[in-house]
């Protein structure tokens, strides 16, 4: 498979690593991680004027139709620079309301998040060890909408954002839904996490929603999907960050007087990242593939989820290691690497669940075929 980016996504990619180099700088992100929201409204509205935001998104929502192969082009470009924005969340959420949701939410939701100024989120998790294609918080129909009750976990970055994108049970199966954010019912409660994004966790008592698709009809499975290959693009990006990090250190630090670079213990570990590296690097394309083709998805995506949760984690400590006692500084930006590469190792369920589930399916078309 040839998974050289095309014109437009190199030229996407180019456009984004400017604005991400630009803008997310140590003493930036320093800045960010101590504000009220942690997240760069900065960068946010330049890379909305930009046009980055909408680019993904199809051109009669005002995009670029670049759809799921050009977001994860931004997403490896901000794990690169780990700069704070809630890109993923809000552009899969407008890109879930683009190809599941009625043309009423398209018309009313599409243009201010192709713009930069209505964001969506997406309140995908829960705190049981489940599938997240099989969720607990459950649906109920009421007159023209519905009503959900439960809890959702760890949802990223809530502030700012004006609809959740909320998956849910019901009779006929699993549907996502949309809800204001401060719609009646909803309880937020703050919750820290490891890459320093302020995210919540948001109770669900008889809230109003409207359906997004027909439940039952796959729209789940479709968000969860690409929310997996879209973690692997962001955590390729970060271990690439990171490795950048170490190959700098390397060279220029000396012990016994001979660069660090030099001492063959040192170039097998970073041997071992590139080749992890490059192992995230061609799952992730080719599951961007399959998901085009509709062919192996499911297969392929979590073969990228494994290798973004088990490479990707390998990765960066293994950068951590390597710069000794400053790469837990915190007044050294490396450390921001290892701390985004655990956080998405675990978003949706770690490696081991991934490899689970993998297994599962791979012994099920063993036993039909």
């Amino acid at each position: 498979m040839d998974f050289s980016l095309g014109e437009e996504l190199e030229e996407l990619r180019n456009l984004a690593r400017e604005i991400f180099t630009d803008h997310a700088t140590p003493e930036r992100l320093r800045a960010v991680e101590t504000s009220a929201t942690r997240v760069d409204d900065k960068l946010w509205a330049d890379l909305s004027a930009a046009g980055l935001l909408a680019a993904p998104l199809p051109e009669e929502a005002g995009g670029a139709g670049l759809d799921l192969a050009g977001l994860c082009v931004l997403l490896e470009e901000q794990g690169r620079r780990v700069a704070p924005v809630p890109l993923w969340p809000a552009v899969l959420g407008s890109l879930a309301l683009s190809a599941h949701g009625s043309a009423g939410q398209r018309a009313a939701l599409l243009p201010a998040a192709a713009d930069g100024t209505g964001r969506i989120t997406l309140a995908l998790e829960e705190f049981a060890p489940a599938d997240p294609c099989t969720p607990l918080t459950t649906a109920a129909p009421e007159g023209a909408g519905w009503r959900l009750t439960g809890t959702k976990a760890v949802v990223p970055s809530p502030a700012g954002a004006e609809q959740v994108l909320v998956s849910a049970a019901t009779d006929a199966g699993t549907g996502l839904f949309l809800v204001r954010r401060d719609a009646p019912g909803t309880t937020w409660t703050p919750a820290e996490t490891t890459s320093y994004d302020l995210a919540a966790h948001l109770d669900l008592d008889s809230t109003p929603a409207e359906a997004v698709g027909a439940p039952g009809t796959g729209a789940v499975e479709w968000i969860i999907d690409r929310a997996r290959v879209a973690l692997a693009a962001v955590q390729l990006g970060v271990a690439e960050g990171a490795v950048r990090y170490a190959a700098d250190h390397l060279s220029t630090r000396e012990q016994f007087g001979r660069p660090l670079a030099t001492f063959q213990a040192v170039q097998h570990q970073l041997a071992d990242c590139v080749i992890e590296t490059d192992a995230m690097r061609v799952t992730l394309w080719q599951a961007v593939t399959a998901l085009e083709d509709g062919e192996d998805t499911e297969q392929s995506v979590l073969v990228a989820k494994w290798w973004a949760g088990e490479g990707g984690l390998n990765v960066v400590h293994r950068v951590q290691h390597v710069h000794g006692g400053i790469g837990v500084d915190t007044d050294y930006p490396v450390h921001r690497h290892f701390l985004w590469g655990k956080q998405v190792s675990t978003t949706l369920g770690g490696a081991a669940g991934d490899l689970s589930r993998l297994g599962d399916l791979l012994a099920g078309k063993a036993v039909t075929s």
